[in-house]
C-alpha cells in the first residue's frame, strides 16, 4: 500500500472528508485517517440523529392538533425503541456513504488513531506515512466541567444510544446543543428541567429572539432554570441528586451536560510536534488555515471559528482548491452572514447581525418585528405564536439581520439568506411581492419600523 501523498487528513468529518474528495478531484495523492466513525459529529452524534429525534418529538403536539382539523387520533403511543434504532439504521447507511465517496474518489483510507509525528510524517497506529501537507480535521467533543459527581453526568452523545427514556431529565447548558435538547426530551414525553448559569440562554443570539423561546418554552412547561448552575451531583436510589449552588436539591432520572465543546487534540500530536494554540486549547490557524508548522493545516470545529457543519465543508473546499486547484479561491474564507438554525421549540432561523450587535457598527437602525399566531392552530385553543424581526441599517436601508423563532423558521431563513448576502436592502424586501398565506410573508409586509440609535 502506498504511502507516500501529497495530503494525510485526520479526521473523516464533514470538513475533512470535503477536502479529502476535493483535493483528490484536483489530481492529489490523498490519505484520510478515521479512528472512530466516517462522517464526524454531525453524522453520527450532531446534527443528522438530532434533526431525527426533533422530527420525532413534534408528532404529539401533531395528534393534539389533528382533532382540530376534524381527526379523531385515539390510542396512539409511542415506543422508544423504534426511534432509537431506526436512527441507528439511517447513521450506519450514511458512514456507508461517506467511505463509497472517498473510494470512489480514489482516497486511500486507513482506520485507526493518527498521529502527527513531524512535519511531513504521520502515524496510524503502526504505520508511518509521508504526506507533503498535513490537514487536521478532528473536530471537537463535548466538555463537562469538573466538580463532585460529575462522572454520574452524560453527555449529548448519550442520549442517541439510551437502552431506555427516562421521566425526568435535566438539561445543563445554555446553548445550541442544551436548548435542542430540552425541547427534543420534553416532546417526547419527559419532564424537562434546563439549568443554565447565565441570565437567559442562546447567547450570542439576539436578545428579543432569546426572550420569545424563553417564555415560549415555559409556555410549554419546560421547567427553565436561570441564573443556576450545578455544584454536586449524587446517585440516590435509582435517580440522580443535583445540588444547585443556592443549596436547593432536586432529583432525575438523567443528567445531560451540554456545556459546550472544545478541541479534540488527545494525542494527536508527538513531542514537539504540537503546533501554536489559541488561549482556549484550539489549533491557531492564519486566513489560509495553516499552523505554526509548515505544511500543518487545520479546519472545522478543531480551530474553534465557527462551529457549523457547513462551514467546515466550506472551509474544506477552500483549502483543498488553494494547495491543489489549478484556480486558486480569490479571496480568504468569508464568515460574513452564515445563516444558521436552532432546531428548539420553537425554532429559530437567523442570519446576520443581532440587534446588539448592530449598535455596535451602525450609528441608527431601524428594527421590525412581527409575532403571530400560526394560522394552522387557529382551529382550536392552541396558543402557540412566531416571531419575526429584521435589522436594517438607517442610513443605507441595507437588511442587517433576519431572525425568527417558529415553525418553519430555518427553511425560510436559508432563502432570505441568500437575499442578506447579495446586500439586500430593505426596499428590495418591500417591493417582493409575498406568498399568501404564509409566514414568510411576513418579511416581505413589515412597514412599520422603530428608529434605534447606538
Amino acid at each position: 500500500m502506498t504511502t507516500e501523498f501529497d495530503l494525510v487528513v485526520i479526521g473523516a468529518g464533514s470538513g475533512g472528508v470535503r477536502a479529502a474528495r476535493m483535493a483528490a478531484s484536483h489530481g492529489a495523492r490523498v490519505a484520510i485517517i478515521e479512528e472512530r466513525f466516517f462522517g464526524g459529529t454531525c453524522v453520527n452524534v450532531g446534527c443528522v440523529p438530532k434533526k431525527l429525534f426533533s422530527y420525532g418529538s413534534h408528532f404529539p403536539q401533531e395528534f393534539a392538533l389533528a382533532k382540530d382539523f376534524g381527526f379523531s387520533v385515539q390510542g396512539w403511543s409511542f415506543d422508544w425503541a423504534t426511534l432509537r434504532d431506526n436512527k441507528s439504521r439511517e447513521i450506519e447507511r450514511l458512514n456507508g456513504i461517506y467511505q463509497r465517496i472517498l473510494d470512489q474518489a480514489g482516497v486511500t483510507v486507513f482506520e485507526g488513531h493518527g498521529k502527527v509525528l513531524g512535519q511531513g510524517r504521520v502515524a496510524v497506529e503502526d504505520q508511518e506515512l509521508s504526506a507533503a501537507n498535513i490537514l487536521i480535521a478532528t473536530g471537537g467533543k463535548p466538555y463537562v466541567p469538573e466538580f463532585p459527581g460529575c462522572e454520574l453526568a452524560r453527555i449529548s452523545d448519550d442520549l442517541f444510544y439510551l437502552e431506555s427514556l427516562p421521566e425526568r431529565v435535566a438539561v445543563v447548558g445554555g446553548g445550541y446543543i442544551a436548548t435542542e435538547f430540552a425541547g427534543i426530551l420534553h416532546g417526547l414525553g419527559c419532564q424537562v428541567t434546563q439549568v443554565y448559569r447565565g441570565d437567559l440562554f442562546l447567547r450570542g443570539f439576539d436578545g428579543d429572539i432569546r426572550q420569545f423561546v424563553a417564555e415560549q418554552m415555559r409556555g410549554q412547561e419546560v421547567d427553565l432554570k436561570f441564573n443556576s448552575d450545578v455544584t454536586r451531583l449524587d446517585r440516590v436510589g435509582s435517580g440522580k441528586q443535583v445540588t444547585y449552588q443556592d443549596g436547593s436539591q432536586q432529583t432525575f432520572d438523567e443528567v445531560f451536560y451540554a456545556t459546550g465543546r472544545v478541541p479534540k487534540l488527545d494525542g494527536l500530536f508527538a513531542d514537539g510536534a504540537t503546533p501554536t494554540l489559541t488561549e482556549k486549547g484550539a489549533i491557531k490557524v492564519d486566513d489560509g488555515f495553516a499552523t505554526s508548522i509548515p505544511c500543518l493545516y487545520a479546519l472545522g470545529d478543531v480551530i474553534d471559528r465557527v462551529q457549523l457543519t457547513p462551514v467546515a465543508l466550506a472551509e474544506g473546499m477552500w483549502l483543498a482548491a488553494q494547495l491543489f486547484g489549478e484556480s486558486k479561491p480569490q479571496a480568504t474564507m468569508d464568515y460574513r452572514n452564515i445563516a444558521t438554525a436552532v432546531f428548539s421549540h420553537p425554532n429559530i432561523g437567523t442570519v446576520g447581525l443581532s440587534q446588539e450587535e448592530a449598535l455596535q457598527q451602525a450609528s441608527a437602525i431601524r428594527v421590525y418585528k412581527s409575532g403571530f399566531r400560526p394560522m394552522r392552530y387557529t382551529l382550536g385553543d392552541k396558543q402557540e405564536r412566531s416571531f419575526i424581526k429584521l435589522i436594517v441599517d438607517d442610513e443605507t436601508d441595507k437588511v442587517l439581520g433576519l431572525h425568527m423563532a417558529g415553525e418553519d423558521a430555518a427553511e425560510i431563513t436559508q432563502g432570505f439568506a441568500v437575499a442578506i448576502k447579495m446586500g439586500a436592502s430593505k426596499a428590495d424586501f418591500d417591493a417582493t411581492v409575498g406568498i399568501h398565506p404564509t409566514a414568510a410573508e411576513e418579511l416581505v409586509t413589515m412597514r412599520q419600523g422603530e428608529r434605534i440609535t447606538a
